[in-house]
């Protein structure tokens, strides 16, 4: 299965960014799913998680500013996962992984990602939330770091079913944490893939791409962080990703 035009994959990474957003998230395991299902799927594994984060850090700029305006954003609750996560994704960016193992884990947080959506309306009931203590949340905060480098995601799907399981947060001050989260850790990649001597950004191929993803993640934030449902687009997304999944698998298996 590949998706062929460029509108088609401009209009999937719009509606990716859209739903993503709407929770605070910048949408890289959506924008490397729908990747890995077009001719970009060919391209190795740093291409893609660095074309992921540039999008990311776009997404997650625009879904912090919307969340952190509407009054949900809680340093004290964040700053202990970010400042565990940042020298974790910088390693996790500056390995160089790939092949067998980079599919592997791809297509586990490909799946795992479809998982969360799918229990995304039902992870939070209304208990009393209180955050975890520092030296709790900074080692939480490292081992997302390092996975999201090494896969080439920014951490939320990871950090926010953990806030939201463990009642250290709401669903949104969730998200507004995740948003900054995502950005940090996309960036820390990026610097990581720097120091290492493998980034190679294309911004012809870019930069339609981050138009779609600046209009779905304006959209999408404003909406979310005042009231939002959207099931039919998580539903679509989910097959996308497992798609996407065995996709990358198969590879391996021709």
């Amino acid at each position: 299965m590949f998706i062929e035009g460029e509108f088609l994959i401009l209009l999937l990474l719009f509606l990716i960014a859209l739903l993503y957003s709407s929770v605070g998230h910048g949408g890289a395991s959506g924008y490397l799913a729908i990747l890995s299902l077009t001719i970009y799927a060919e391209y190795d594994s740093g291409w893609l998680k660095q074309h992921a984060w540039t999008l990311n850090l776009v997404v997650a700029a625009v879904a912090f500013y919307h969340y952190r305006k509407a009054g949900f954003f809680n340093l004290k609750l964040t700053f202990p996962f970010i400042l565990g996560s940042i020298p974790f994704a910088v390693i996790g960016g500056y390995l160089r992984v790939d092949g067998f193992f980079y599919d592997t884990l791809l297509s586990i947080t490909l799946v795992w990602a479809a998982y969360k959506l799918l229990q995304i309306n039902e992870v939070y009931s209304a208990t009393k939330i209180e955050a975890p203590g520092f030296l709790y949340a900074i080692p939480i905060g490292g081992g997302v770091g390092l996975m999201s480098g090494v896969i080439g995601v920014g951490g939320g799907i990871f950090l926010s079913p953990i806030l939201l399981l463990k009642k250290w947060a709401d669903p949104k001050t969730a998200a507004a944490t995740a948003a900054l989260f995502i950005w940090v850790n996309s960036m820390a990649g990026l610097v990581g893939a720097g120091i290492s001597g493998q980034l190679v950004i294309q911004m012809d191929v870019l930069f339609p791409f981050i138009l779609a993803v600046l209009l779905g993640g304006h959209i999408g934030a404003k909406y979310g962080s005042e009231n939002a449902h959207q099931s039919l687009i998580r539903k679509l997304l989910i097959i996308v990703l497992i798609v996407a999944s065995l996709k990358r698998i198969s590879y391996l298996m021709i």
